[in-house]
């Protein structure tokens, strides 16, 4: 078993006068002080991918940025699921004895490197370059198509939609380093202009500047270190598809089988959860999430959140950070944030959004199209 013993991150949104390296860096120097460690105590590295400062060796390039000479390090390239899979890697790493200590660093520069425009463009490669790209799609194009099928399977409205964008605006606006800090109402998202009709552009995660880091260790050193560690308890990952045309349901995902396995690994259910940070790229994913990993029956997640059940106060809070949605997301570290968030829920140092009596959190991934699913389930006590 593992432990995360340290997590940092920066402010999300509009940080022009940082590159990307430098909000890894920052981020990985947080993380590290919040363990009460020397950064020479680091011998593992995972970092990722940045759009808008590309390097054909990041976690090399992060390592000598930071000092560092590490016994094993290495990139992930996952999308969304990045966050979550170096956690499960991190686990594999160290019990198979490469390294000690993991740092996984994550940032990016996207909204102040790239812009919206070019970040999209930067994005479009998702298509498969025979059978979509020529075709012009985007990422919310390619989305539109699942949130078509599942609204008319489940008869789920834009209004139900608006509502998951509405939930995660009011956890932000609890969330000092979050970049979106004024109130939303459904009327606001449903008068936004349309991306990719059913998505409008309050239906779409931001795009922003920022960096997030946490350090795995094992969970007999986790008790060498000053923050009280949080366990990982179970983690499963699933793998369906590429390119979205490969995909014959577009109601269920791989989720199901990821989630499936994190369970059985940390032996509970999902009634066990105290809260849930699920990937938010679009309003629609967080429904499917909430369906595919059990906490409710195919075409019911509207309804949970109709009756507030998703709040900090509900029956299961769901990403009482903000998410993707309102909290930020600069590139691969908008998912390793929902990972800190959950550590932070369950160490009860979330201040004024602290979910009550937080012990088990899931925490859960997804990589390009709906392609690649990561689960984490994580425990204050092992």
């Amino acid at each position: 078993m593992v432990a995360i013993v340290g997590v940092g991150d920066t402010s999300m949104g509009k940080l022009p006068h940082l590159t990307s390296i430098e909000l890894q860096a920052l981020a990985a120097k947080n993380a590290v002080q919040d363990a009460g460690m020397k950064m020479s105590d680091i011998d593992g590295v995972i970092s990722s991918y940045s759009l808008a400062e590309p390097h054909p060796m990041p976690s090399t390039y992060l390592s000598e940025y930071l000092g560092l000479q590490p016994t094993f390090n290495t990139a992930m390239q996952l999308g969304g699921a990045s966050g979550c899979a170096a956690v499960g890697l991190a686990q594999a790493v160290i019990n198979a004895g490469y390294c000690k200590n993991v740092l996984i660093s994550l940032g990016e520069n996207r909204l102040t490197g790239l812009g919206r425009g070019d970040a999209v463009k930067k994005l479009s490669n998702f298509g498969h370059p025979q059978f979509e790209a020529i075709y012009g799609p985007t990422i919310p194009s390619f989305y539109a198509l699942i949130a078509r099928k599942y609204m008319e399977t489940f008869n789920v409205t834009h209004e139900d939609l608006a509502r998951v964008a509405v939930l995660h605006r009011n956890h932000a606006l609890l969330h000092p380093n979050a970049h979106m800090k004024t109130p939303l109402t459904i009327e606001d998202v449903l008068e936004s202009k349309w991306i990719a009709e059913p998505l409008r552009l309050l239906d779409c995660a931001l795009i922003s500047d920022g960096g997030s880091a946490i350090i795995v260790t094992s969970k007999e050193n986790s008790q060498n270190f000053k923050s009280k560690p949080v366990h990982l308890l179970g983690y499963g990952e699933k793998t369906t598809h590429e390119h979205i045309f490969q995909r014959e349901d577009y109601t269920s995902f791989g989720s199901v089988e990821s989630g499936t396995k994190a369970f059985e690994t940390a032996g509970i259910s999902p009634k066990d959860i105290d809260v849930a940070l699920l990937y938010d790229c679009f309003t629609i994913t967080v429904l499917m999430l909430l369906e595919d990993l059990g906490f409710c029956e195919k075409g019911e997640a509207a309804t949970l959140l109709k009756k507030d059940e998703l709040t900090i106060g509900g029956k299961l809070p769901v990403n009482p950070h903000g998410g993707l949605l309102s909290h930020g997301q600069p590139g691969t570290a908008g998912g390793l944030n929902h990972v800190l968030e959950a550590v932070r829920q369950l160490r009860n140092e979330a201040d004024n959004r602290q979910v009550a009596d937080a012990n088990i959190a899931l925490v859960h991934g997804n990589g390009g199209v709906m392609s690649v699913q990561s689960t984490l389930i994580l425990g204050r006590d092992s």
